[in-house]
Order: structure tokens, then C-alpha cells, then sequence
């Protein structure tokens, strides 16, 4: 047999999924993130979950996981120190940057400019020259090259960025340079912007390439560690990792275009959340994925998340293709706190993180968090993660009354409520950015819930949104461990044009998406795939004439190769599709062809969908125990139920918890959890007519 391994890791657990490839079969496991070294967590989990399941490591073929070390390399600022390389008179790039100011009014007097990633002092120029077409304007001086580079030498650079002005229609200066370097500067790695991002404008291609080159060390090393460690173990397995897309590509591709990687592991949450929803029969949700330190949202359109073409994590924005997923710092592990002046609660986004934990884990915290407050209202059962964490009722208590003495109410629960409360509302706000601000009802939506702390607050996320059913899928606590091992490879290759669309025949272009698929399929094939594995999604960046900025826009290759004008005639219409939804307005300019991409995907890992056994509404064979839950400022009854037990139809009314190895399920009072057949529980309004 088969066995393929699923691994998410996030700020507070690593998420463990086991896929047996001939059955179908899953086991999980879940235990505490080692910030210090990501992959001695992942390999401690590894080893338990085979050994739980009687697997051999050996047995185990595929490890397909989602990582935030590029992510934490940024946040923490400890990438590597970055030399950058480009065209004399343009030394000031980063610095420049774009006049953008986040905020609202007046934002700019508070708003302390971020510092750029690779310093001025080690940036320099070079001789050279290159057209927005092409045209080599001035030769590359290579004794000029040299010299500047003796100059990053001397400084202690330790990773090179080259970015070049319109490097993206020429790259052989760049890599001219790389070649000059590897006998400069031997051992530093070297980031080309002609090939981490080859497309217009030059300071995104610039930022994207040195962060692409501040975090390559760290992504590097780790890949390079894990694998030498799975190795140890004795499995021969081949590691892949998770895009910020929701790709997979190998551990060699990862480590030379780590930028790709930001967003990594909440990528797998919305690959994982859209098995789920297609399972409950819904194709169109919101997914909120809420763990230890932070909660990321998205929103899904038949069964396909939105990808945006930037990548943001705290300060730095970069060119890279990803989910739209947007992130706030609220989490299980959130300190509530009351800042002095204002003497009002607030929650996130600082983080217990997993060392030492909210006070209730008793590992040493003492701070109030979301966890301690959801102990205090009765929230959660006495162990987490399968026994792994104890919860002290008595910490908990003690941290959260620090909260109540602050604000005056002197009673625990209420200041615990109030915790929830705001927390609940931080993560309703981001819920907003991606339906409402967008142009989406929240309503026309379902929610899909998961992580380890996500289907406790998801009822009353939904109650905010007016989005329902929530869906809480199977082992919702592992979905995007369970998303890393049920997605495929995939690769894009693109070109920057930036010519009108009557520059254009439909053939022209159809040659241009053949040369782009050719290339973008190189590195699945090198992974071992065949050509009849490999599907191709082709799409352009599209604006009218005079604007500064484009949409992404699906392209029909088809009607393109058919060679009848067709195929931009059925682009000009989707582009102003879009267009108007977004801005409720079009314009008669002529329309331009900025960029075009092709995205080659492997073939999708086929998992068998769990059946339960038809059981009838009544649930009371999957009860437990009974309990007490402070809600909306009351104390009252529920019955905790045994998610394990329950069968298909079965019915939960609320107030009730439903508890699981992963995570656990609160179900508000005039709400009920019905359970599909293909294990998900779908939580409405008791009044509900559905």
C-alpha cells in the first residue's frame, strides 16, 4: 500500500493528515508548532501519526505540505542581508517605492514607513541599458559589474537580488551578472527578477525579487533539513510544497522561488474547505479558518477560490499569484488586554503562540486569551488535541479576571464574553473585505469553519454574517493539512505585452500561449509526470487604454486557436464584466493586453468521501455528558455530544458542544446542527426552513 502525508504548520499547532492512496483511509494527528525549527514538530508528528496508524514511514510516498517559514522570515525580519544589483540611475528604487498610504484620513502622521529589504548601502548600480522591447540600448560593462559587486562583497551581503530596468523583455544582462557573480560572490544565492517575476512596472519586480532573495536561505535550509530528516527516518519520499496559489511544487522549485510560498498555509485551509463544501453540495462560501494565532478568511465562487496577482504579509506587498485570502491577528492563542488610557478591551494581535500558551494550557502563561475566556464560559471540553493538552479551568479564570478587574465588571464571565465578543467582530471585519467590500452579500454564501478554534466561533460568525449553513467539515482542526495532501502540481509561466488588442490576430496569440504553456509545464514534467497528466488554464491582465492598473481575466484558449476573432471579442466582453462589477462603470478606450500567464496543474489526488451510517434526527446515542454554558449573559443547560458517534440526519439541537480529537463545536441556543451524510455538520437557525 500507498500512504501519502498532508502537513500544516501553523503559529500554535502542526497538523498531521495520513492518506492511505488506496482506500482512502485517513488518520490525523496534532500537536505543538517548534518555532525555533519547523521541522522537528513536523517530524515528531509524522512518526506519531504512523505509528498510531501501524505505517511503516517507509510506506509513505508523498509529503505534501504547507509552510510559513518564508512567511515568519518576513514578519520576524530575519531574512538574510540582500545586495541588490540594477540600472545605474535607478539605486533608489525601494526607497521610492509607491506613494501609497494606508489608513484613513490623515493616516501618513502616524504611519511609520517600513524599511526597504535590502538597504541603500547595499545597492548598487550597473552600465547597462535594455528597451521596453527588448533592445539592448547599452552593453552590460562587465568590469563595471565587478566592481560593484566587490562592493557588496566587502559589506557582508549574504543573498542577491538583480533587478534591472525592463529586465522582463531582455534577461540576458541579468544573467550575465548571475554568471559574474557565481565567481565574485561563490555560495550567495542569486535572485533574477527576469526570472522570479519577468513582467512590467519596476519596483513591484524589484520588492518581489529581493524578498524572494531575503527569504531564500531560511526556505532553502529548511527544505534542505526536513528532507535530509525524512530521509533519517526512513522514508523515501518525495517533498512538495504548498504555493500561495494553492499549488504544489517540489522542494527544489520551493527553495529557488520561495516568494511563491508566503501564503502557503492558509492556501491549503481554501483548497481543503472547497473538498468539503463540494462534498455538503455547496459550491459558493466564505471559508474562515481560525487557529492558534491568527484567522484567515476567502471567498469561493463554483467550487474556485478568487486569486489575486499580490501576496501581502504584514508591511510588504509583492507580485505573486495568490489566493485571496485576507488575515487578522485573532486567534485562540489572542492576549486580550486593556491599554491604560482608552481602559477599553481589546483582543489580538499579540499571541500567546505555543510556548508558553494561553494561561489555561498551563505550560507557564499567564495572560488572558481567547482560549482562557472560551474555558471560562464552559466553551471546551477538559483535553485538546486528543489528550496532548490539558486545560486548567483555575488559570484560565485567573488570567481572564484580570480582564475583569481592568474594566470594572467584576465578574469573570461577562469580561470573558466580552472577549469572545470582540474577537468574534475582528473576525467578522475581515469577513467583510472579502464579500462586501468586493462587491459580495455575505448572504448569497455559506461558511465553511475549520482550523482548531474556527467551529467554536462559528456559529456566531455566522449569525454576523447571515451566511448559512455553516459548515463544519470532518476533522475540521487537520482541513488544511487535509488541502496540502488532496491538491496537484502547478507552474505559470507569463509575458508582459503592453500592446492594444488590435495589435493582435487571435492565431498570434494562441502561438504566444503555446510557447508559455511549453515552458510552464518543464518543471511538472521534470517531477516525473506525463504530458497526458498535465491540464492548461490560460488568463490575461487586461486594462483600457490610460489606466494604471489591470484586472486578471480568464482567457478561452479555444476560441483563440480557432483563429476567428472570437477569442478577444469573448475577452473584451469579460473584461468589462468585471470591470463593471467592480467599478460600476465602463469606458469607450481601446482595451490592452498587459500581461498573459499559462498555469499547467498535475492531475488532482482522488480521496475517498466519508459515508456515515443513516441514523435518524435523534441524536441523544452520541451524547457524553451534560454541562453549563454562560451565554448572552446567562448561565444555561447543554449536552456535549461525541462527534465520533454521530450519524447521518442525526439532529443537535442547541445549546450544545460537539467535541472531537481536532476541535470543537459550539452550537448557539435557537440554532441546530444537522449532520450530512458526507459527515459535515450544517448549522442553521432553528426556525430555518432548509
Amino acid at each position: 500500500m500507498a500512504f501519502r502525508l498532508g502537513v500544516d504548520v501553523g503559529g500554535t499547532f502542526t497538523d498531521i493528515l495520513l492518506v492511505n492512496e488506496d482506500t482512502g483511509q485517513t488518520h490525523r494527528y496534532k500537536t505543538s508548532s517548534t518555532p525555533q525549527d519547523q521541522s522537528v514538530g513536523v517530524l515528531y508528528g509524522i512518526q506519531q501519526v504512523c505509528a498510531a496508524a501501524g505505517v511503516d514511514p517507509s510506506e509513505v510516498k508523498d509529503v505534501l505540505h504547507g509552510t510559513t517559514v518564508a512567511t515568519n522570515a518576513i514578519l520576524e525580519q530575519k531574512g538574510a542581508r540582500v545586495g541588490l544589483v540594477t540600472t545605474r540611475g535607478f539605486r533608489q528604487v525601494l526607497q521610492i517605492a509607491r506613494s501609497f498610504v494606508p489608513g484613513g484620513l490623515a493616516g501618513w502622521i502616524i504611519w511609520p514607513k517600513p524599511e526597504p529589504l535590502a538597504d541603500l548601502e547595499d545597492t548598487v548600480e550597473v552600465t547597462e541599458r535594455v528597451s521596453t522591447t527588448g533592445e539592448v540600448l547599452t552593453e552590460l560593462d562587465e568590469d563595471d559589474v565587478r566592481r560593484q559587486l566587490a562592493k557588496l562583497r566587502n559589506n557582508g551581503v549574504e543573498a542577491l537580488s538583480i533587478c534591472l530596468i525592463n529586465a522582463y523583455a531582455n534577461g540576458e544582462h541579468e544573467a550575465r551578472i548571475a554568471g559574474i557573480a557565481a565567481e565574485e560572490l561563490p555560495g550567495i544565492p542569486v535572485s533574477r527578477s527576469s526570472v522570479v517575476l519577468p513582467e512590467l512596472r519596476e519596483y513591484e519586480r524589484a520588492i518581489t525579487t529581493v524578498a524572494n532573495a531575503y527569504v531564500q536561505g531560511q526556505v532553502s535550509g529548511y527544505v534542505r533539513s526536513l528532507d535530509e530528516q525524512l530521509t533519517g527516518a526512513g522514508m523515501d519520499a518525495q517533498l512538495s510544497i504548498l504555493r500561495s496559489d494553492g499549488g504544489l511544487v517540489s522542494g527544489a522549485v520551493a527553495a529557488d522561488n520561495p516568494v511563491s510560498l508566503l501564503l502557503s498555509g492558509p492556501a491549503g485551509g481554501v483548497t481543503g474547505a472547497a473538498w468539503a463544501a463540494e462534498q455538503a453540495g455547496y459550491t459558493d462560501f466564505l471559508t474562515f479558518d481560525m487557529g492558534g494565532t491568527s484567522t484567515d478568511v476567502a471567498l469561493v465562487q463554483n467550487l474556485q477560490p478568487r486569486i489575486g496577482r499580490e501576496t501581502t504579509v504584514g508591511d510588504l506587498t509583492v507580485r505573486a499569484t495568490s489566493v485571496d485570502v485576507r488575515t487578522v491577528g485573532a486567534g485562540g492563542g489572542s492576549i486580550a488586554h486593556v491599554p491604560p488610557l482608552t481602559q477599553a478591551l481589546r483582543v489580538g494581535p499579540q499571541s500567546a503562540g505555543a510556548a508558553p500558551g494561553p494561561a489555561s494550557y498551563g505550560r507557564g502563561g499567564t495572560e488572558p486569551t481567547v482560549t482562557d475566556a472560551n474555558v471560562v464560559l464552559g466553551y471546551l471540553p477538559a483535553e485538546l488535541a486528543g489528550g496532548e493538552i490539558g486545560l486548567d479551568t483555575e488559570a484560565a479564570a485567573a488570567a481572564v479576571k484580570t480582564i475583569a478587574d481592568a474594566t470594572g465588571l467584576n465578574d469573570v464571565q461577562r469580561a470573558a464574553e466580552g472577549i469572545v465578543h470582540i474577537v468574534n467582530e475582528n473576525m467578522f471585519g475581515a469577513l467583510k473585505l472579502v464579500s462586501t467590500q468586493q462587491g459580495f452579500d455575505p448572504r448569497d454564501f455559506a461558511l465553511v469553519a475549520f482550523g482548531g478554534a474556527g467551529p467554536l466561533h462559528a456559529n456566531a460568525l455566522g449569525k454576523l454574517t447571515g451566511a448559512w449553513p455553516v459548515i463544519i467539515p470532518p476533522s475540521p482542526g487537520v482541513l488544511s493539512a487535509y488541502g496540502d495532501a488532496t491538491t496537484s502540481l502547478r507552474d505559470e509561466a507569463a509575458r508582459t505585452l503592453v500592446r492594444p488588442f488590435s495589435d493582435f490576430t487571435d492565431s498570434e496569440l494562441a502561438g504566444l500561449l503555446d510557447e508559455l504553456a511549453a515552458t510552464a509545464r518543464e518543471s511538472l514534467l521534470a517531477a516525473g509526470l506525463g504530458e497526458e497528466d498535465l491540464t492548461v488554464g490560460y488568463s490575461a491582465d487586461v486594462r483600457y487604454h490610460g489606466q494604471g492598473f489591470e484586472i486578471p481575466v480568464p482567457l478561452d484558449y479555444a476560441a483563440f486557436a480557432a483563429g476567428a476573432g472570437a477569442g478577444f471579442a469573448g475577452l473584451r466582453t469579460a473584461f468589462d464584466a468585471e470591470h463593471s462589477r467592480l467599478f460600476s462603470f465602463l469606458l469607450d478606450n481601446e482595451h490592452e493586453l498587459v500581461t498573459v500567464r499559462a498555469t499547467v496543474n498535475g492531475p488532482h489526488p482522488e480521496v475517498a468521501s466519508i459515508t456515515l451510517e443513516s441514523g435518524g434526527e435523534d441524536p441523544s446515542a452520541a451524547e457524553r455528558t451534560r454541562t453549563s454554558l454562560f451565554v448572552d449573559g446567562e448561565t444555561v443547560g447543554a449536552v456535549v455530544y461525541d462527534r465520533n458517534r454521530l450519524l447521518a440526519g442525526n439532529i443537535v439541537p442547541g445549546p450544545a458542544i460537539i467535541a472531537e480529537m481536532d476541535s470543537t463545536t459550539l452550537v448557539l441556543p435557537g440554532h441546530a446542527a444537522t449532520v450530512h451524510p458526507h459527515g459535515s455538520l450544517l448549522i442553521r437557525p432553528a426556525d430555518s426552513k432548509e
